[in-house]
């Protein structure tokens, strides 16, 4: 990403206009032209303002009672720049798009009696910290989300003194940290005892697709739950309820499990259901059909990882593991908007005040609720030591060949054991600036991301996977023996007495954890410890895992590592 805004919304383009009207010659002739603006703005905004601060000084009338807009003194250029259909954006805190609405209510939502969308998912709907108190901060926009918005909303939200940040936004690849606004703001945000969690993508299946890779944030996959939303589709002479309109016939196994709405009568096919109503609708003089109302079914799977959640690994740093945990992300209830339809579709006539909607942004705030449920309990933990505690308490995924550890990480989110730890990972600024310095940053790329100075070594020595960290990649050569160590330290969270180390590792791999046992005689008491790896060749687009699990009878604190080689870039 570079240091300039990705995308441009309706005030940036102003702003270069107004840049552009100052600097044209003063021997080209200005004329009046008149900018029409579209409908009045529902909202109260002083209109005059508004256009005298896009225009100040070559405004010459503006429009306001039945119509917006304003007539100014233009150069040909800056007309024909300035001309065209720019959609613009209120200056107003509303959910314009639903996708904001939806993401607050899950993390913090206050309960709600018999919400559904249709009749589909019926119950009560509420986050999961409804006692929570809500700030937000638009950054998202009718043209993206921009880093200027996105580092002012930090800053707003660092100096507000909230507890947790939610981001349910990512970039489409992923990026370095010194030219990332999420990774940079999100330090600022650790370094003021604030964790941010973040949306892990929504590029899956293929690999080196997730975002937000920054060790100091959380990176949220998504999963599915056991209510699954289907729709059945009928052929046949005897349909006794047809839609007239013209149908288009679409396949594809890669969407499935993802939740849309549309104006019209639509269902997703798989390719081998869509072949057979190809063919039906190709031998059959006049072919009839009715599409079902969506119903639930159960899902004995779940959790499984979603389709189209984000795979690793991280690119950037290679030896720490993305995505960090899975929460739920397909075919979520949560709020949403009155002022957008519940397709999103200009034109759509339905309204609703809950949407079932599927993403990575969907999981995230399932994690930043979490999070700030342990938070609650523990307000004096620095967001390293809430990470690990949501990390090593997640449930157990199972590895198959459309999931493994790069796309679900630590595992399941268990909100309610991670209360309770036992031990926790912990980490600071300090950790993460030795880490950078590991990695190749010069002290001028850290304090980029810092915003103060920081000095590395003169030979930095160590690597990434020397941060403690709750998980351990390892990225290693395909076709080569390895060997690795991880050096990691424990802090005593729970009570008093003896931790026990428990290994399992895949065949291809030999794990040892020295000491093999850990005794803490007091609260916040550290240990530390060595985990040694080393293993045959790997072929390449393969991982072998491996689990180490401190346990003292009651707790049980698990660590996932992988062991992985390179991914080819093309999709899955």
């Amino acid at each position: 990403m570079a240091s300039p805004p990705s995308y441009l919304i309706p005030l940036a383009l102003f702003i270069s206009f107004i840049l552009l009207f100052a600097s044209a010659s003063s021997n080209e002739e200005r004329k009046v032209y008149i900018v029409y603006m579209g409908a009045q703005p529902s909202s109260q905004y002083p209109t005059p303002e508004h256009h005298l601060n896009l225009l100040k000084e070559i405004l010459v009338n503006n429009y306001q009672k039945s119509f917006s807009g304003f007539a100014a003194k233009l150069s040909t250029d800056e007309a024909a720049k300035l001309s065209g259909d720019y959609t613009l954006d209120e200056p107003s805190p509303r959910d314009f798009e639903g996708h904001g609405s939806h993401t607050s209510s899950t993390a913090a939502g206050r309960s709600v009696s018999h919400a559904s969308l249709y009749d589909l998912a019926q119950g009560t709907a509420r986050g999961a910290v409804p006692s929570a108190r809500l700030a937000m901060y638009k950054v998202c926009w009718t043209f993206g989300c921009t880093e200027v918005d996105i580092l002012a909303a930090f800053d707003d939200a660092i100096s507000d003194g909230v507890d947790i940040i939610s981001a349910s936004i990512g970039s489409l690849f992923q990026m370095d940290y010194f030219v990332d606004s999420l990774a940079i703001g999100s330090f600022h945000a650790m370094m003021n005892g604030i964790l941010t969690s973040t949306a892990a993508g929504n590029m899956g299946p293929s690999h080196n697709t997730v975002t937000n890779v920054a060790p100091w944030l959380m990176s949220v996959a998504a999963s599915s739950i056991d209510r699954h939303i289907i729709g059945r589709v009928v052929t046949g002479d005897n349909v006794s309820t047809l839609v007239s309109f013209e149908g288009i016939l679409c396949s594809d196994d890669t969407a499935l499990d993802y939740s849309y709405s549309y104006p019209r009568p639509t269902i997703l096919l798989s390719t081998a259901d869509g072949l057979k109503l190809k063919h039906y609708i190709n031998n059959t003089e006049n072919p009839v059909a009715n599409i079902h109302k969506s119903e639930q079914v159960f899902d004995p799977r779940a959790p499984l990882v979603a389709s189209f959640s984000s795979r690793g690994p991280n690119l950037v740093t290679r030896d720490i593991l993305k995505p960090d945990i899975i929460a739920p992300g397909i075919d979520i209830l949560a709020a949403w908007s009155k002022a957008v339809p519940v397709s999103g579709i200009t034109g759509d006539p339905r309204f609703v005040e809950f949407n079932i909607i599927s993403g990575t942004s969907m999981a995230c705030p399932h994690v930043t609720g979490a999070a700030a449920y342990v938070k609650s309990f523990h307000p004096n933990w620095s967001p390293a030591a809430i990470m690990s505690a949501l990390m090593t308490t997640a449930k157990p995924m199972h590895p198959s060949d459309k999931q493994d550890q790069l796309s679900y990480g630590a595992g399941q989110l268990n909100p309610v054991k991670a209360v309770d730890p036992g031990l926790v990972y912990d980490a600071g600024e300090s950790d993460y600036v030795q880490m950078l310095c590991n990695t190749g940053y010069n002290e001028t790329l850290i304090k980029i991301i810092t915003g103060h100075n920081s000095s590395c070594p003169a030979k930095a020595k160590g690597n990434a996977r020397d941060l403690n960290y709750p998980t351990m990649g390892l990225y290693v050569k395909d076709g080569k023996t390895f060997a690795a160590k991880f050096l990691r330290t424990v802090t005593n969270v729970g009570s008093v007495g003896k931790y026990k180390a428990k290994v399992t590792a895949d065949s291809k791999l030999n794990v040892t954890v020295n000491p093999s046992e850990l005794e803490f005689s007091e609260l916040n008491e550290k240990r530390q410890f060595t985990v040694s790896v080393s293993g045959v060749p790997l072929p390449g687009n393969s991982t072998a895992p491996a689990t180490v699990i401190w346990s003292n009878g009651k707790h049980q604190v698990r660590s996932v590592m992988v062991v992985y080689t390179d991914f080819s870039t093309s999709y899955d």
